[in-house]
């Protein structure tokens, strides 16, 4: 992935400058995650701009028609030069990269829950706290999946730190623990 990141970080720095100057970097963050959800759930549209048969001013088009008034100016502009250098398929990793630039400005750690069952909003308030207390900061970001093979419980990734308080997560402890003895 560090070509990808290479490819992906110059676009996300300047979409991320931007934004500052024009003071719209939470909403733009915002949009990020929203235009990541579609561009992920769309195949259709993920082939239809990675297609080497549609041109760029095809490609611009069909994004002004799908997005002209939904997102801001700055987002606007990052799909047209995108379409433009023929780098549209690459949206998502500049996305994604944009959001982790944005989370170090704003000091927000992102905290990836895997959960057997989904959690609720006490449950996630309660984790909340414990990340940031962990974490040491005061703003968490989740990004929540649940995983049924977990059986119980949950697994939480802060960056390099796992903390695994899953059933299945004990189970392997406690098969580890008896095959030492």
């Amino acid at each position: 992935m560090p070509l990808l990141n290479s490819l992906a970080t110059p676009y996300a720095e300047a979409l991320l400058q931007v934004a500052e100057s024009r003071q719209e970097t939470d909403t733009v963050a915002t949009q990020a995650r929203e235009l990541l959800v579609l561009w992920n759930s769309s195949a259709q549209l993920r082939e239809a701009m990675a297609s080497p048969v549609l041109e760029p001013e095809a490609k611009k088009a069909a994004l002004s028609a799908l997005f002209d008034g939904q997102v801001t100016a700055s987002v606007h502009n990052l799909l047209k030069l995108l379409a433009d250098r023929q780098r549209i398929a690459v949206l998502d990793a500049v996305l994604e990269r944009f959001l982790e630039l944005y989370r170090e400005l704003r000091q927000i750690t992102l905290a990836k829950v895997s959960s057997a069952t989904p959690l609720s909003d006490e449950q996630q308030a309660q984790l909340n706290q414990k990340v940031q207390a962990i974490a040491g900061t005061q703003a968490v970001e989740f990004e929540l999946s649940v995983d049924p093979t977990l059986i119980g419980g949950f697994v939480v990734n802060l960056g390099s730190q796992v903390i695994d308080a899953s059933l299945a997560g004990q189970v392997r402890r406690l098969g580890l623990a008896l095959a030492k003895v």
